[in-house]
């Protein structure tokens, strides 16, 4: 799958975006693998695998969120506030 835009993965049902992980978690291994063992031809891929990863793991937070409760966001506002004042 090849994610051109974050629009891409709003059509997707939770189901598929986990098993799309699942599927990209296990090329990047076998990337990183080839990449030590004999070089790859473009290892720039694997910085795309990455940051396809971290789309689909921000999509299904933000997926996660939208069904807290209000009070529920709240508790996490607050607990954003103490850590963002102790650093």
């Amino acid at each position: 799958m090849a994610l051109e835009n974050v629009k891409d993965l709003q059509g997707f049902s939770e189901s598929d975006l986990r098993a799309e992980l699942i599927n990209l978690e296990a090329k990047y291994q076998k990337m990183k693998f080839e990449h030590t063992v004999k070089g790859l031809e473009n290892p720039l891929d694997i910085r795309v695998m990455r940051k396809n990863i971290a789309r689909i793991n921000t999509e299904l937070r933000q997926r996660e969120l939208t069904l807290l409760s209000p009070e529920e966001l709240g508790l996490r506002t607050k607990l954003k506030a103490r850590r963002s004042k102790s650093k």
